[in-house]
């Protein structure tokens, strides 16, 4: 099984919105093959988040020993090809539900009684199902539906944000939380429904940080939320039927797969932890040219 890893650029920046307790800004942007014109661009994905919060919950709400998060992800209009609505549809919510699972194992909520805090995530740009022309209604030769393929990158994209994010924010956490995907790709002409290589249908390989708009033929995806400190997985989602791709090898192909994972979400950290290191140095400079006397401030503006 071979194993591939793509061609990305990362930019991730912190305290970008100063109403807020804590923001990030998270860009991915890889080199499509299949980008030399307008309609096939390359792959971007562009994501915002602010959290707000810790603040004191409602006198209605029943007393909580333990922090309570809330994760919101949504699409911008012209976040995709085709336009989105106004109200969050149920992959939107979806996503949210998964950002909420890969946060709760990172915080230290027992230190914020009877608090909320709010993650407030935005796709400026998200990632497409697959190749201009793919609707994500339909079928591929075996009889499985081309969408949501798009989702597993934002997802991952969406956890280093909330995580860069929260850490502005100054909350406690035990750890940096990282995201990465793996995709298991099948050959560009598959030929049939075989799906191994004794089968005539080609080696399968893995990617890290896949491109859905340039592979035609997916077989599966796995995303993962990774402690790098702890060596925990906070978050795993896969999709598609990991089980059917090697009937006899199916949970090596599985392991292989969430490996590969961790290796995209331990360099997404190096990102991350890069990004909070210069905005750590920024917050020193500003505290220490607040508490400087007067002379002190000018001599330093100068």
């Amino acid at each position: 099984m071979l194993h591939g890893l793509a061609n990305i650029s990362q930019v991730l920046k912190t305290g970008l919105t100063p109403s807020a307790s804590g923001s990030a800004y998270f860009e991915l942007e890889s080199p499509s093959a299949t980008a030399n014109s307008f309609l096939n661009r390359p792959s971007s994905l562009k994501i915002t988040c602010t959290v707000h919060g810790p603040r004191p919950l409602p006198r209605s709400v029943p007393f909580s020993p333990h922090l309570l998060l809330s994760a919101n992800v949504k699409f911008a209009l012209f976040a995709s090809r085709h336009r989105r609505g106004y109200i969050r549809d149920a992959s939107e919510r979806d996503l949210a539900i998964h950002v909420e699972t890969a946060l709760r194992g990172l915080l230290i909520s027992e230190r914020w009684p009877k608090s909320g805090v709010d993650v407030i995530l935005t796709v400026l740009e998200g990632e497409e199902d697959g190749p201009l022309g793919v609707t994500g209604n339909e079928v591929r030769g075996d009889g499985e539906r081309l969408s949501g393929w798009g989702m597993m990158s934002v997802l991952s994209g969406c956890i280093t944000a909330a995580s860069a994010a929260i850490t502005d924010a100054g909350i406690d956490c035990v750890d940096l939380v990282s995201g990465g995907v793996a995709a298991l790709v099948r050959p560009p002409k598959y030929p049939g429904k075989s799906r191994h290589k004794e089968n005539g249908g080609g080696e399968l390989r893995i990617v890290q940080d896949p491109c859905p708009s340039d592979h035609q033929d997916l077989a599966a995806v796995c995303v993962v939320g990774y402690l790098r400190s702890r060596d925990e997985v906070t978050e795993i989602w896969t999709r598609d039927n990991i089980a059917g791709i090697s009937p006899q090898h199916d949970a090596l192909v599985l392991e292989r797969l969430v490996d590969k994972a961790v290796e995209a979400a331990m360099s997404s950290r190096l990102v991350l932890e890069e990004a909070l290191r210069e905005n750590a140095v920024v917050k020193l400079h500003r505290k220490t040219l607040a508490e400087a006397p007067v002379g002190a401030k000018a001599t330093e503006s100068a």
